[in-house]
């Protein structure tokens, strides 16, 4: 029997009926069925899960493998049941509920072998109001780890695992947990893999939340079986990570969410008389993790989570439990106080004399939202034009302080310009029920690159444009652009400006993917060439010793009279002719050059704007010469021979005795 690429390993335990197209997802894979084994390890139906699944295996017999067994409890059984079994290079745990998207293993399969890595996070998708993590996959990831990414934030087993790996470090499911046994498995394989990967392009498993909510891995159970997994995970990271950065990042993961699921689904829960063991537990178990450094990785609310936990308050967790119910189902986001260019929130025990919580527990500056809207962004001659409202969510528009920060990205140069500050009436009354208003938030400023660098010009580079938004004595910087006006263009606006240093090139842009606004100075990303497009030419209908070249000028703008055609002869001789754009559209132009001014010569042409200039095309081959007399000896002016693609015209006198043989031969 051939060697399948993928085992695909699924505990069932009363699926009806989201079996059948978990099955029937896998089978339809892209990847193909000769490369695929499905092992369903039943544990101990009651529900008809049994008998669908002895159909299924008649259905796709060399495709679905089903081993029946006892009730173990849990997920860990049947899952290292299917491992025992599994032949697969890769191996890919798919819960009975959920299902794949089409392509799903194939793409999984194709990154891990091109990238040389061991474990492969495909995109998650919440069906049917099951919140599926997002953080991870926000983009593709060939090659990661557990440090310089967001994937440890996902611990659940349905990825995609080199089972070479599993095997060489013995890695199983600890079959005495039923709550966080995926955390020691995952995590683990996390931390010895040669390499993670992420699929965010494709949407490759559908996370399914039951009708009955009676998926496995959302059951709870009791504080100690709730708290029985954790101190197991933290001796996996202290065992394998050294203090510093990395264990760090790693610390946040649990101090954050799971500390906050055990606070939230277990300890209101228990009886009162078990509550304080649980919480005294729960202190030890996190210590190992804990360090004051730590504190600028959390949030405010995780800052003083921790803090009660670590001091054993219970009552006071209680009561930050019921708070954080009552915050997530009300529509008013936490006020918050401005002291000192700090801000905090409004959490219970604030500056409670009773309670003296340090205020770092409730330092909200660094989660605050600067929220913005550009209403303006345009550039005239050398000016940058630019209105719109910022504000800091939650804090109201008092002692504005807002200012626009200029900052080259390569060098990192900083200039801090400031704005008007006008007036928006009734701005924030469609959020937080109308709790929050900020009523002079609008801004207004122009920019003039010739003088904006303290009365110098800006130099060459990529400006980006921000505002540091201030009230009240806080201030916070925000990127400016991604949110504008219809009206509002984003795409790049090229022109050519006049100053007194000479012309410039500058370019008014929004970068990709996030769309804020950049300023470009000196052609470093938008050149001037590609704005020059000639076109055709041809003796003029009117006048046919002129020839007429037609084109286009894509440039936003450019000084009046700077775009000329330009011929040379090569000896020196230099003759330009004007432009003329046409009425019906900007960017047309035409030009006419009267070659009966032209001196005896080769002549080559280009169209030029100030410095930037791109070679004329070609004369068309069956052009007929222009013909005229000049002090009255004849001259002519055709497509000079040998002149390849680019502009050459031969003007010269006629030759009167070659031109009478000529004529005179038969």
């Amino acid at each position: 029997m051939a060697t399948p690429t993928v085992s695909v390993i699924i505990a069932a335990y009363n699926a009806m009926p989201y079996i059948t197209r978990c099955i029937s997802s896998v089978a339809e894979q892209s990847i193909g069925q000769d490369q695929l084994e499905v092992i369903v390890v039943d544990d101990g139906s009651t529900d008809g899960t049994s008998a669908e699944l002895d159909r299924l295996a008649d259905v796709y017999p060399e495709l679905l493998h089903v081993e029946h067994q006892e009730n173990s409890g849990g997920p860990s059984v049947p899952r290292n049941v299917g491992l025992d079994l599994a032949r697969g290079a890769f191996v890919f745990f798919l819960d009975a509920d959920d299902y794949l998207g089409p392509e799903a293993l194939e793409r999984m399969v194709a990154m891990a072998e091109k990238n040389a890595t061991d474990v492969v996070l495909g995109k998650m998708v919440g069906v049917g109001g099951r919140n599926a993590p997002k953080s991870m996959f926000r983009r593709n990831e060939p090659r990661t780890d557990v440090f310089s990414s967001r994937v440890y934030w996902t611990l659940n087993p349905m990825k995609l695992f080199r089972r070479e790996l599993i095997e060489r470090h013995g890695l199983r499911f600890p079959a005495d947990l039923s709550i966080g046994e995926d955390q020691l498995f995952v995590g683990a394989a996390y931390l010895h893999a040669s390499g993670i990967s992420v699929v965010a392009d494709y949407d490759c498993l559908f996370w399914v939340l039951r009708e009955d909510e009676g998926n496995i891995t959302r059951r709870t159970s009791d504080a100690e079986r709730g708290l029985r997994f954790l101190p197991r995970v933290i001796d996996l990271i202290v065992e394998n990570v050294p203090p510093g950065p990395g264990r760090d990042h790693l610390a946040v993961r649990h101090l954050t969410a799971d500390v906050r699921h055990f606070l939230v689904e277990h300890l209101p829960f228990e009886p009162r008389e078990t509550q304080q063991k649980a919480l005294d537990q729960l202190a030890g178990i996190i210590e190992p993790l804990w360090h004051e450094g730590l504190g600028d990785r959390l949030s405010a609310m995780t800052r003083l989570r921790l803090h009660l936990v670590r001091h054993r308050m219970l009552d006071e967790i209680l009561q930050l439990v019921r708070f954080e119910e009552e915050s997530a189902k009300s529509e008013v986001a936490t006020p918050v106080v401005v002291d000192a260019g700090r801000a905090y929130a409004r959490f219970p025990y604030f500056r409670d004399a009773d309670h003296s919580v340090p205020d770092d527990c409730y330092d909200v500056t660094s989660e605050l939202g600067p929220r913005h809207h550009v209403t303006r962004a345009e550039m005239h001659g050398s000016t940058l034009h630019l209105a719109g409202h910022a504000y800091v969510h939650r804090v109201a528009t008092e002692d504005v302080s807002t200012r626009l920060v200029l900052r080259e990205r390569t060098g990192g140069t900083e200039y801090v310009l400031p704005v008007a500050h006008t007036a928006t009436p009734g701005l924030g009354s469609d959020e937080d029920q109308g709790q929050y208003t900020y009523d002079k938030a609008g801004f207004e400023c122009t920019v003039d690159v010739t003088t904006a660098a303290d009365g110098k010009p800006l130099g060459d580079g990529f400006w980006d444009i921000s505002l540091a938004v201030g009230a009240q004595g806080l201030s916070r910087e925000v990127r400016i652009g991604s949110k504008r006006a219809d009206s509002v263009s984003g795409r790049a606006s090229t022109r050519v400006v006049d100053t007194e240093q000479g012309v410039r090139a500058a370019a008014l842009y929004t970068t990709k993917p996030h769309g804020n606004f950049t300023l470009d100075l000196g052609e470093n990303g938008h050149r001037v060439p590609p704005h020059l497009l000639p076109g055709g030419v041809r003796w003029a209908a009117d006048a046919p010793t002129e020839l007429e070249f037609t084109g286009r000028c894509t440039l936003a703008a450019y000084p009046d009279g700077a775009l000329v055609v330009s011929l040379a002869n090569g000896q020196g001789e230099t003759a330009a002719f004007p432009v003329r754009r046409t009425a019906d559209d900007g960017d047309t132009f035409t030009a006419r050059v009267p070659v009966t001014a032209l001196s005896a010569g080769t002549w080559s042409g280009e169209l030029r704007l100030a410095d930037w200039s791109v070679p004329l095309p070609a004369l068309p081959r069956n052009l007929p010469p222009a013909k005229w007399r000049r002090q009255g000896r004849p001259w002519y002016a055709k497509p000079a021979p040998d002149s390849g693609k680019q502009f050459a015209m031969l003007v010269a006198r006629t030759n009167l005795v070659k031109a009478l043989v000529s004529r005179l031969k038969p």
